[in-house]
């Protein structure tokens, strides 16, 4: 029982929901309090990720090899790269409105993280959950359950569109 339930909870995260414009307004809103403290909140974000899944640092030879938090959080790559991230995050929360926009710039992501880079796309789905923990926390009082409830279809849907375009690289034989 427990196995089919695990393959239900895989199957229900690889299938995007609909996100209505109340939830793209709430994600909007929450987003726009998140976004003031980019660079800090999306330190935050890849620190508890390292930390929980350090097998992650692998893909990044500037910092792999960092234990400690607060080295982590004092270096320029990290912030750099975190920067890189909330921007990303950033236009997909802009665009919500537009399907085309949001497809595009994931599959750039997925793109770059399946050919350039070579990480694993279970990594995504780790990161869109550090990332709504950490925004669920450092914003608790924005963070409604109708907030909870939408950003857990973003993340979905960031996951989603990402691996996608694993797939979609794997078949293209031109790329």
């Amino acid at each position: 029982m427990e196995k089919v339930q695990g393959e239900m909870e895989i199957e229900r995260w690889e299938r995007s929901e609909e996100i209505s414009d109340a939830e793209k307004k709430v994600i909007q809103e929450t987003w726009s309090r998140v976004y003031a403290n980019c660079e800090d909140v999306g330190v935050s974000i890849l620190i508890r990720f390292f930390v929980n899944f350090p097998s992650a640092k692998q893909y990044f030879s500037q910092f792999k090899h960092m234990e400690d938090p607060l080295e982590m959080e004092r270096s320029l790559q990290l912030r750099k790269h975190a920067r890189r991230v909330m921007t990303a995050i950033n236009t997909v929360v802009e665009n919500l409105n537009d399907s085309e926009k949001v497809s595009s710039v994931l599959a750039l992501v997925g793109k770059a993280h399946a050919l350039k880079h070579k990480v694993e796309p279970i990594y995504f789905k780790k990161l869109t959950g550090v990332m709504l923990e950490v925004i669920a926390e450092e914003y608790a009082n924005d963070f409604t359950p109708e907030a909870h409830s939408a950003w857990t279809k973003m993340k979905t849907l960031i996951y989603t569109h990402v691996t996608a375009a694993y797939k979609e690289s794997h078949r293209d034989p031109q790329t």
